[in-house]
């Protein structure tokens, strides 16, 4: 039930088209979202609520089409030929603003992969995309990002920028390390190329929930 009322709501919040709805329910966004908001991480837990909680840990790309051996060249410009389904994934409060935006900062030039406008957080949001496993140097990479787009790009009515980087794995200990002495919102989340098995997917949030249930008794 607690499944359904969430795709009820979601159907009047996104206005989900039957197909789009079909979509969703079947990439596990319900137990994808729910995890999401589990996170073991503090550090990465407060990022979110910052953000209102939108982002997720793990993004189903399935709809790219394209190998496992991707170049992060190739995984781009599948993105921004895929933008409509992209957008469907990450939400559809995203406008997207530009590949390859350009931020200058002293004589350097820099390239954000993917930049988009969030209306509900009335911020602008950096994707960084990756196709191996998150390393810690790419928070200060983003967190350049960020600076250059508030202090250049970013209107006086907006809030400050968000930074999201998209690996194609993650150790949540290595993210929360690397995160914990950074002021500024970033987030770091997976991207799967194909449908993760839902049984999985619940067979994980029930576990979550169960420890979350166990620590509560123990307090």
């Amino acid at each position: 039930m607690d499944e359904r009322i969430f795709y009820m709501n979601m159907c009047i919040k996104e206005r989900y088209s039957a197909r789009e709805l079909a979509r969703q329910i079947d990439s596990g966004y319900y137990e994808r979202y729910m995890l999401s908001q589990n996170s073991i991480a503090p550090v990465i837990s407060e990022a979110k609520k910052a953000t209102g909680n939108i982002f997720l840990d793990t993004y189903v790309l399935d709809f790219l089409d394209v190998p496992n051996t991707v170049s992060e060249f190739d995984l781009q410009k599948s993105i921004i030929r895929n933008l409509k389904n992209f957008i469907l994934e990450i939400g559809k409060d995203f406008t997207f603003v530009g590949e390859e935006y350009r931020v200058q900062v002293g004589n350097h030039d820099y390239f954000i992969d993917l930049l988009f406008y969030h209306r509900g957080l009335s911020c602008l949001v950096a994707f960084e995309l990756k196709i191996g496993e998150f390393k810690p140097e790419y928070v200060g990479k983003v967190n350049l990002y960020l600076e250059a787009l508030d202090r250049e790009v970013k209107k006086e009515n907006e809030n400050p920028s968000v930074g999201v980087i998209l690996c194609a794995s993650k150790d949540d200990e290595v993210v929360e390390f690397a995160l914990s002495r950074s002021l500024s919102p970033t987030m770091v989340s997976e991207y799967n190329l194909k449908l993760i098995d839902k049984a999985l997917l619940q067979k994980k949030l029930k576990e979550y929930i169960e420890l979350a249930q166990s620590s509560e008794d123990g307090e």
